[in-house]
């Protein structure tokens, strides 16, 4: 991953239980990037994630159930699991990138943030 000083652009992370929000955010921050969880997936209200966090960029995290539930290491109900992707359904929407994270390991899912984050580093980060 990309070391870089902290940009001072905030960076949301939101996505379904299981995704792998805190890991990522605890390696962004490990980076000197402003990154916080968005805990959308537990609030009715769709926008949330833009009242209370604020981010400049939004990165959402997705994942089947059935890896959510291997991850977790219990079931969750199709029922819940549809209500939980309803509240994120806003987040998603507005989200600057969305990764797929079935079938990858923390770090290369730190390693697509990190790509995507290079990518837009020219107009959205300063580097020192």
């Amino acid at each position: 991953m990309v070391n870089r000083p902290s940009s001072g652009v905030k960076i949301g992370v939101v996505g379904p239980c299981g995704a792998g929000k805190s890991t990522l955010v605890r390696a962004l921050r490990e980076h000197n990037l402003d990154a916080h969880e968005v805990a959308q997936e537990h609030s009715g209200v769709p926008a949330m994630w833009q009242r209370i966090t604020r981010p400049d960029l939004l990165v959402y995290l997705d994942v089947s159930r059935e890896t959510a539930e291997r991850r977790l290491e219990r079931e969750l109900p199709l029922a819940w699991w549809e209500e939980m992707a309803a509240r994120l359904a806003h987040a998603r929407a507005h989200a600057d990138l969305i990764v797929e994270t079935d079938g990858l390991t923390p770090e290369e899912v730190a390693e697509r943030v990190a790509e995507f984050l290079a990518a837009v580093g020219e107009s959205a980060f300063t580097t020192t």
